[in-house]
């Protein structure tokens, strides 16, 4: 093989490396932007515990998402039946910048030392962006709450309390 051969290789990773900074740059100019407000929109709109972040990682990758932080105000009155019910904070859902400008959807459990758990972190996918759409967030908030009623009330046979 001759040094030459290589001239279309290096123009391939010249682009690939354009295409990075593109997506990242959609990222910085309108993604970002456009979760963060969707995520406020829902927050206001229902007001059950959550509040919107917005993160700074390493390597300078970012994030925003929503978290549950406190107990619905509404059924406060329900738990005050029960003086032993704690509420436990911390499930998310965060849409993360990967390296390359893509955006990696994942959920959070919250964290429960009492009950093991099979996964604490769920995949819910990743996506170039320009397929990130308000749609897309809704429904994949939509995915957020269904797996949060999941660890609230587990189909599955278990020991409660026990490791």
């Amino acid at each position: 093989m001759k040094l030459e051969h290589l001239e279309e290789r290096v123009a391939d990773y010249k682009m690939s490396i354009e295409k990075v900074v593109d997506k990242k740059t959609m990222w910085n100019e309108s993604l970002k932007g456009l979760i963060k407000n969707t995520l406020k929109s829902i927050v206001n709109r229902y007001d059950i515990g959550w509040k919107v972040q917005e993160l700074s990682w390493m390597y300078s990758n970012e994030a925003v998402n929503i978290t549950f932080e406190s107990f619905p105000p509404e059924l406060i009155d329900c738990t005050n039946r029960i003086p032993a019910y704690q509420f436990i904070p911390g499930g998310s859902l965060v849409f993360s910048q990967t390296y390359n400008g893509d955006v990696f959807v994942f959920i959070l459990l919250p964290h429960n030392e009492t009950i093991q758990n099979e996964k604490d972190m769920i995949d819910m996918g990743t996506f170039s962006p320009s397929e990130m759409t308000e749609k897309l967030i809704v429904e994949k908030v939509d995915d957020f709450l269904k797996e949060m009623i999941r660890w609230e009330l587990p189909n599955k046979k278990n020991r409660v309390g026990f490791s």
